[in-house]
C-alpha cells in the first residue's frame, strides 16, 4: 500500500517529469526574484509609490494572455511542445538579461519596465498553455493531477525562496541584479529540456487544419454549461482577487512602512499557506468540483481578514490563508478543465481559460491600482473578498443544477 507521502509525489516517478521539475525549480525562482524586483523599482525607485503605476505594468505583463489566445493554444495543440517551449524559455532569459542589463547601467526609466511587461507577457502568453498541457505529454492523463500539483507545488516553494532572495540582492547589490538572476536561471529549465527522453514523451494527437483551430475551441467551450461557469468564476477572481503585486506592495509600502526584505517576506508568508494547499491538491486521485466552491470561499475569507488586518504579521498569516485557497482553486480548475476536455481540443480550452483569467488580471489591475491610490488598499482586498464570494455562489449553484458538473470530473 503506497504511504501518503509518496501517493502526494507519484509522478516524480517518471524520468522526464524528474527532469522538468528540477528545472523549473531553479528557474521559478528567478522568476519569482524578478517579480518582487519589479514591484520594488516601480513603486520605490521609479515613481514615489504610485500603486496606479504598478497597476499598468501588471495590466501590460498579462493583457497579452487575453490578446494572443487565438494563436497560443492553437500552437499548443498544433506544434511540438518541447521545442517551442526551449523558444518560449530563451526568449524569456534573454529579456530578463536585459532589463537586469539596463538596470544596473543605470539607464532604466518607468516606459523601460512598461515595454518589458509587454515583452515578457507575449513570451509568456504563449509559452502558458503549451507548458500546462507539456505535462500530459510527460506523465499521461492518469497521473495528470498529481503532475499539476506537484508543478504547482514547486512554484510555489520558490515563492518561499524568491522573494526573500531578491530581498537580500535588492538590498545588497541592487535592482537590477535580481533582474540579472533570472535572466541567468533560464538556463537551467533549457538545459532539462534539452536532455529529456523523447522517446518516452506521450505523444498527442494534432489537428490538421490551423485557420478554424481556435474557432473550434471557442465553440467547445461555448457548447459546455461547466466549462462556461468555470470561466465566469475565472473572471471574477481574476479581475479582483489574483493582483497580488499591487495587495502586498502597497499595503507593505504604505500601510505597514516596510523594507525591501520586509516586503520580500510577505510573499515568501503567502508561499507558507500556497504549498500546504498544493501538497493537499497533490494527494487527491482527481479533482472534485466541490473544491471550487471551497476554495474560492476561502480566498473571499482570506481576503477580508487582509483587508482587516491590524498589523504586519496579521496580514502575513491572512496571506498564508489567501495562498492555501487560491492554489486549492487554480490546480483543481486546471485538472478538470483537461481532463474533462479532448485531447485534440485541449491546448485551445486551456488557453482560452488562462487568457481569461489573466486576461482579466490585466484588465482589473490598474482598477485596483486606482482603488489602491484613492481609497487605499484595504479597500482593493476588500473588492477582491466580494468577487471570490460571488464566484463560490457560482460554484455552489453549479453543483445544485440539474447540468452541474460531476462531483469526480
Amino acid at each position: 500500500m503506497r504511504n501518503p507521502l509518496s501517493k502526494a509525489f507519484r509522478a516524480l516517478e517518471f524520468h522526464n517529469f524528474r527532469l522538468w521539475t528540477a528545472g523549473a525549480l531553479v528557474s521559478n525562482i528567478g522568476t519569482w526574484m524578478q517579480r518582487v524586483a519589479q514591484d520594488w523599482i516601480v513603486l520605490t525607485q521609479l515613481t514615489h509609490h504610485d500603486a496606479t503605476a504598478l497597476g499598468i505594468v501588471t495590466g501590460l505583463q498579462f493583457a497579452p494572455q487575453l490578446l494572443l489566445v487565438p494563436w497560443s493554444g492553437v500552437a499548443a495543440d498544433r506544434y511540438n511542445k518541447r521545442k517551442l517551449l526551449m523558444l518560449t524559455q530563451a526568449s524569456m532569459g534573454a529579456l530578463a538579461t536585459a532589463l537586469g542589463m539596463l538596470t544596473i547601467s543605470g539607464h532604466i526609466r518607468l516606459w523601460h519596465v512598461y515595454m518589458f511587461a509587454v515583452l515578457f507577457g507575449a513570451a509568456a502568453a504563449l509559452d502558458a498553455p503549451v507548458r500546462q498541457t507539456f505535462v500530459g505529454e510527460l506523465v499521461g492523463d492518469e497521473h495528470l493531477p498529481n503532475a499539476v500539483a506537484i508543478n504547482s507545488t514547486s512554484f510555489v516553494a520558490c515563492q518561499m525562496l524568491g522573494p526573500a532572495a531578491a530581498g537580500l540582492v535588492i538590498a545588497k547589490v541592487g535592482t537590477g541584479w535580481a533582474f540579472l538572476s533570472n535572466g541567468i536561471s533560464f538556463g537551467a529549465v533549457l538545459l532539462s529540456m534539452y536532455l529529456l527522453r523523447v522517446h518516452e514523451l506521450k505523444g498527442n494527437e494534432r489537428p490538421s487544419e490551423l485557420r478554424p483551430g481556435f474557432l473550434e475551441g471557442l465553440n467547445y467551450v461555448w457548447a459546455r454549461s461547466d466549462l462556461r461557469s468555470i470561466l465566469i468564476m475565472l473572471v471574477l477572481v481574476g479581475v479582483f482577487g489574483m493582483n497580488f503585486p499591487i495587495f502586498t506592495s502597497t499595503m507593505a509600502v504604505t500601510v505597514f512602512h516596510s523594507d525591501a526584505r520586509a516586503f520580500g517576506l510577505l510573499s515568501s508568508m503567502m508561499a507558507v499557506g500556497t504549498i500546504g494547499g498544493a501538497l493537499m491538491a497533490a494527494k487527491r486521485d482527481k479533482p472534485k468540483f466541490g473544491t471550487l466552491c471551497l476554495g474560492t470561499a476561502v480566498f473571499g475569507i482570506g481576503c477580508a481578514l487582509a483587508a482587516f488586518s491590524p498589523g504586519y504579521w496579521w496580514f502575513g498569516a491572512a496571506l498564508a490563508l489567501i495562498g492555501a485557497a487560491a492554489i486549492t482553486f487554480m490546480t483543481a480548475t486546471n485538472s478538470i478543465i483537461q481532463l474533462s476536455t479532448e485531447r485534440t481540443t485541449r491546448g485551445r480550452v486551456v488557453a482560452i481559460g488562462m487568457g481569461v483569467m489573466l486576461g482579466g488580471t490585466a484588465i482589473g489591475a490598474p482598477v485596483v491600482g486606482w482603488v489602491a491610490n484613492h481609497f487605499g488598499p484595504r479597500c482593493s482586498l476588500g473588492i477582491a473578498a466580494a468577487s471570490a464570494f460571488a464566484a463560490a455562489l457560482i460554484a455552489a449553484r453549479m453543483m445544485a443544477g440539474p447540468a452541474a458538473v460531476p462531483q469526480d470530473a
